[in-house]
């Protein structure tokens, strides 16, 4: 029998280590960006065309390279970052595996032009799917500037799974986010389709925060600053009462590396334990400087995991720093034992000396009597009670509303019994359960994910239909996201327009709400984060077509919640939605939306 182990041809096994390292355009960005911050660069600039797809250029004015090493560059597991094995444990660059070039131009055409200072020219390399067309002499600025077009020109199954350019674009801002908000001190121009999107001036990370996310996070922002012997805390955090119903502004830093990291992400949510509002999520930009002895960061080939060798130390530190900071900055009033300036206040009015002092006093009716054959009268006037007429002491409960506590007499007539009082026909349980009488037993109803169920379909009724109703804000509300949250809602206008959502764009990231669909009760721009952020979960985690995404997600955040109250007509009228319903049994996310409990049920529970 013949061998059948054999060797891949480079340009096969180039594909195969892109496919882990470039998975979409945004995977290139971000291993661009990241070796020009590693060559020393103080000005960086992104020029992107459909969304990455055609082009994705980076120019930078680093250290650049010789005409040796811009041709090693572009070899699998060539890199100028680490020499043996030692040095992963030693990690302060931004790369190290040397597998970025080689990826990138294995599945695109990349053109390299690269000059040192001390050069009078540079270097120009031109590279097609692993590939050299050529390499000669050029003219160009100290640094580099690196071309890649028509990303998986030779992969096209694999270009063919890439999501749409909005969806794309969106994912580029994230990492140019993460690169650039960790690197104030360097300059950053953004252009996506002949559009200058950021200009990033150098300056320090409060400043980027807001040239990124908003002026109005100018206020927002709570300085962090914890320093010990082994781990340092620094940045900001966003006071809790402006959190948000998205997780967008979440950024952890280690020795200025983003990474995720949910132990540590849980440091800062148990910091801000109740005080942040319902369903909503702390924002923080903190960057965590540790010993790289301490980490491993080879462990994920985007590099954003990283392990710790104490984490539990350093979950400690970043708790007692943002405990530390909410408590500094907290915004009532607080008493400051040590300060000298007693100006404005005079002592002899807030002085004791002289006064007499007595015990208070409490004047107490000896002849009052609640069990008495008296009635109660009120006497607003004297504040006290007086007896005025004869009645039993029952009168004392006589305001109190009737108990709607009723016995339930299951028959087997009809489902809904017409000769059972009104209050029993529906009875809510911890404004949590709907519970009627039907022919078989008790039906017991989560009223939210009946709710839920109902709403689903009705909002997808109206997208497949492009009907819309919409009610009208008397005063309008404006809503400020970042870069991302405000592409994605551009994307959604349409749709949220279809459902009775009328939102007026006022510029790249500022939109004005002035109208919402019939019926809604919501804060208009606490529910649109939610849909932002609800959206981009089940477009992450279920793949699903956009209507039924978004029907999903509207219906969710305006289905009746547990814990609310409902009247009797209000249960009668969802219990007919409910069974009005293509699919009754289960909720959108496949959760049962009621329940029969049976008479022999019943029966075997007296046993």
């Amino acid at each position: 029998m013949s061998d059948i182990i054999k060797l891949l041809p480079d340009a096969v096994a180039n594909q195969i280590a892109a496919g882990e390292v470039i998975q979409r355009p945004a995977s290139a960005v971000k291993e661009l960006l990241e070796n020009a911050v590693d060559a020393g660069a103080s000005q960086i600039d992104i020029i992107l065309k459909d969304s990455g797809k055609t082009l994705i250029q980076v120019i930078d004015n680093g250290s650049g390279m010789s005409v040796t090493d811009a041709r090693m560059s572009f070899e699998r597991h060539a890199t100028s970052k680490i020499k043996k094995a030692d040095d992963l444990f030693a990690i302060r660059t931004m790369g190290f595996r040397g597998e970025a070039l080689a990826s990138i131009a294995a599945i695109a055409q990349v053109d390299l032009k690269t000059k040192r200072i001390s050069d009078e020219s540079g270097t120009q390399i031109i590279i097609e799917g692993s590939n050299y067309i050529s390499q000669q002499s050029a003219t160009t600025n100290t640094g580099s500037n690196i071309s890649v077009k028509n990303l998986f020109f030779n992969v096209p199954a694999r270009r063919n799974f890439l999501k749409s350019e909005q969806a794309e674009y969106r994912h580029i801002l994230d990492e140019f986010y993460r690169v650039s908000l960790i690197h104030p001190e360097i300059v950053f121009n953004l252009f996506h389709n002949d559009k200058e999107i950021f200009h990033l001036y150098s300056g320090n990370l409060k400043q980027r925060i807001v040239t990124l996310f908003g002026n109005i996070y100018n206020e927002r922002l709570l300085a962090v600053n914890q320093q010990s012997d082994s781990v340092s805390v620094e940045g900001y955090i966003v006071k809790a009462e402006f959190s948000r119903k998205t997780r967008g502004e979440q950024y952890f830093f280690v020795n200025q590396r983003f990474i995720k990291h949910p132990y540590l992400h849980h440091a800062i949510e148990n910091a801000f334990m109740e005080l942040l509002p319902k369903d909503s999520f702390p924002s923080y930009f903190l960057n965590i400087t540790i010993d790289p002895n301490e980490i491993d960061v080879n462990i994920h080939p985007t590099k954003t995991e990283v392990n710790f060798q104490n984490t539990k130390l350093v979950y400690a530190v970043i708790h007692a720093a943002v405990r530390k900071t909410i408590g500094q900055y907290n915004l009532s009033p607080r008493l400051d034992f040590e300060s000298t300036d007693h100006s404005g206040i005079d002592f002899g009015e807030i002085s004791r000396q002289g006064r007499p002092v007595s015990p208070p006093s409490i004047n107490i009716n000896a002849d009052y009597n609640p069990f008495g054959n008296a009635g109660l009268k009120s006497d607003f006037q004297s504040g006290q009670f007086k007896s005025t007429d004869q009645a039993n002491w029952r009168i004392l409960y006589d305001d109190m509303p009737e108990s709607k506590t009723s016995t339930i007499t299951a028959k087997t007539d009809d489902d809904y019994d017409a000769d059972l009082p009104q209050q029993a026909k529906r009875i809510q349980l911890q404004h949590t359960y709907i519970l009627t009488v039907v022919k078989s037993g008790i039906l017991l109803i989560d009223q939210h994910l009946a709710h839920y169920r109902v709403l689903y379909e009705s909002y997808l009724k109206q997208l497949e239909k492009n009907q819309s109703g919409s009610q009208q804000e008397l005063f309008p509300q404006t809503l400020q996201l970042g870069a991302s949250d405000a592409d994605l809602l551009t994307e959604l206008k349409s749709e949220l327009g279809v459902l009775g959502f009328s939102i007026e764009a006022m510029s790249p990231r500022t939109f004005v709400i002035n109208g919402i669909p019939e019926g809604l009760k919501t804060d208009p721009t606490e529910l649109i984060e939610s849909i932002l952020e609800n959206y981009k979960r089940n477009m992450h985690d279920l793949q699903l077509d956009k209507k039924v995404n978004l029907a999903r997600v509207m219906a969710v955040n305006a289905a009746i919640k547990q814990g609310q109250f409902m009247d009797d007509l209000e249960m009668s009228h969802l219990i007919d939605q409910l069974f009005a319903c293509y699919t009754p049994e289960v909720s959108p996310d496949g959760r049962k939306t009621f329940t029969i409990i049976t008479l022999q049920e019943l029966l075997n529970k007296f046993k």
